[in-house]
């Protein structure tokens, strides 16, 4: 955790995979973090450590999700969900203090309830590159365009953003340890930077549609 949480939190959550193995702090969010935290000194900054992140184990993640948000104490938080993260995101997001859930090339399955999302603002930021490749994994523009919409049919507000030339991913973990950023890394941090602000200033409402 980084940064005070006695106004408002920002809950980084990761996303996963098949395979069952012990929760780890993904190379996009601690590129994001890192980048981002100076610019909201009154924001504090948190991660969600899954006990295992797998989509088999949903249901613990959420939970893990949930207790992260309470654990900070934060009387307002905005969840930032990355791939896998955006449904657990999604899931934890009826928490009292929640007000927003920011999707980073979110994974909605069309199965999965988007109840949680009720009275919170939605935002969605989608590389458009991003697919799911043999070995490499990914989420495709259409399948969170579809989330998206069917939460715009609940009355959810929000905006959903193609980044061109955007990857699934802001940033990779080299050998070393270190994030090193993706191609177009510096307009992620830009649209995101504009959803925290608006986070920051209470949530004004309006949809912006991509083009």
């Amino acid at each position: 955790m980084t940064g005070p949480t006695d106004q408002a939190a920002v809950v980084c959550v990761n996303g996963g995979q098949r395979r069952e193995v012990e929760g780890t702090w993904s190379a996009t969010l601690e590129w994001l973090v890192h980048r981002l935290a100076p610019h909201f000194p009154g924001l504090g900054f948190a991660e969600v450590r899954y006990r295992i992140k797998s989509w088999n184990r949903m249901s613990w993640c959420i939970e893990d999700a949930r207790a992260a948000v309470r654990e900070t104490g934060a009387p307002r938080t905005v969840l930032l969900g990355f791939s896998m993260g955006g449904a657990v995101a999604i899931s934890a997001a009826d928490e009292p203090t929640v007000e927003s859930v920011i999707g980073l090339a979110p994974w909605i399955p069309d199965r999965l309830s988007l109840e949680p999302l009720a009275g919170r603002r939605f935002d969605v930021l989608h590389g458009q590159l991003d697919r799911w490749l043999i070995g490499i994994p990914g989420v495709s523009p259409g399948s969170s365009r579809r989330g998206f919409d069917r939460a715009r049919a609940l009355g959810i507000e929000g905006s959903y953003t193609i980044i061109p030339g955007g990857v699934h991913g802001v940033a990779l973990r080299a050998h070393w340890g270190a994030p090193i950023p993706l191609p177009r890394a510096a307009r992620w941090a830009a649209l995101i930077s504009v959803a925290l602000q608006r986070f920051e200033r209470g949530g004004a409402a309006g949809v912006r549609r991509a083009p």
